[in-house]
């Protein structure tokens, strides 16, 4: 197990794309060569070492929840490329149930809208949403810098990152976003291959083939999403009634509109769909046979798909399962031996407990 870690961490110290050069103070990301240009405004917020580590903390610290029982990380798991695969739907303070799955959260500089129906335009905003949503964390926003505040160390972890120790909710949320900027997935077998490193087996590369005619339409390579906003005929959860984008636009053109996710990493992000109702591929794949007509993109898989080329697709799917990126210590709860080599956090969970 400990030689299986190493190699996964090798490989993310020697092939990955995306590389991160550290400075004495500021976090430089050098972009994949095959991504676009991030649209994320970094001059608004730039990365340092100090902001990333603000900002980890806070994503695993249910500080942020009005009891002090949820944190991001409760619903974004590491394990899982930062998606939530224990229950369909995601579940909040005492525990209460919410109408979505909370989705994957990586290559986040590249997304120009976030939740599911596309409500939030700015990632430094996004964290506010579900802190302040009654079924998710409820948090009184307005208390939010103080409780913080009361805390020792993390006034200490604001001046460092910030100049100053003063805590206010746009340092909360700048410190969170930047954590997750960091949160870079581009080091798949199919970023290999795009690389020029590795080659596709014969069955990948004709799935491959299967994806660009039917699928890249919607789920645009390389980030495998073009982050639109898309209905793909799903029945209507009569019980959670979510009608989507028009829950925010009270336009009924808008009616079960929802944004396209990313298919990386897909074989850790299960259950599928903002609602979490398909478990594994097989159904996915079912339903898109099914569906036709306005509104859907022409490219959904059609119905004289063979049963060979579904495989072909799914072997070409697993392709962009970044391993790395998922079993990367630096993404996860600091603990002793990672590569900040401290255990401050345990000081913070005890003092505001």
């Amino acid at each position: 197990m400990k030689e299986k870690r190493r190699w996964l961490i090798g490989i993310a110290l020697t092939t990955f794309i995306l590389t991160l050069v550290l400075s004495a103070t500021k976090r430089k990301l050098l972009l994949p060569a095959h991504f676009p240009k991030p649209i994320y405004d970094f001059q608004k917020n730039p990365l340092s070492n100090e902001k990333i580590r603000l900002g980890r903390l806070l994503f695993y610290d249910p500080i942020l929840s009005a009891d002090s029982s949820i944190s991001c990380a409760s619903c974004h798991s590491p394990f899982n490329a930062f998606a939530h695969t224990d229950h369909a739907l995601s579940h909040g303070i005492n525990d209460r149930s919410g109408k979505r799955n909370a989705p994957a959260l990586f290559n986040l500089a590249w997304q120009p809208l976030f939740m599911w129906d596309g409500a939030i335009r700015q990632l430094d905003q996004q964290a506010l949403a579900p802190i302040a949503h009654p079924d998710e964390m409820g948090q009184d926003l307005s208390k939010l810098p103080s409780k913080i505040q009361a805390v020792s160390a993390y006034r200490n972890l604001f001046k460092q990152a910030f100049g100053d120790s003063i805590i206010s909710l746009s340092k909360i949320t700048k410190a969170l976003s930047a954590f997750q900027l960091s949160l870079v997935s581009a080091n798949s077998r199919y970023d290999r291959v795009i690389s020029g490193r590795e080659k596709f087996t014969a069955q990948e590369f004709k799935g491959y083939t299967v994806f660009k005619s039917h699928c890249n339409h919607c789920h645009t390579e390389p980030l495998f999403t073009s982050y639109a906003m898309k209905t793909n005929r799903l029945p209507a959860d009569r019980t959670l009634y979510d009608p989507g984008a028009a829950a925010i636009s009270r336009l009924t053109e808008d009616s079960f509109l929802f944004k396209v996710p990313s298919l990386r990493n897909l074989s850790y992000t299960y259950p599928y769909m903002h609602d979490g109702r398909f478990k594994n591929l097989r159904q996915v794949l079912a339903h898109y046979r099914s569906v036709s007509g306005p509104g859907v993109s022409e490219a959904v898989l059609p119905s004289v798909l063979s049963a060979e080329e579904e495989t072909d697709l799914t072997a070409f799917l697993r392709t962009l399962t970044d391993s790395a990126f998922v079993f990367n210590p630096q993404n996860r709860f600091p603990q002793k031996g990672f590569e900040d080599k401290t255990v401050f956090s345990e000081n913070i969970f005890k003092e505001h407990r």
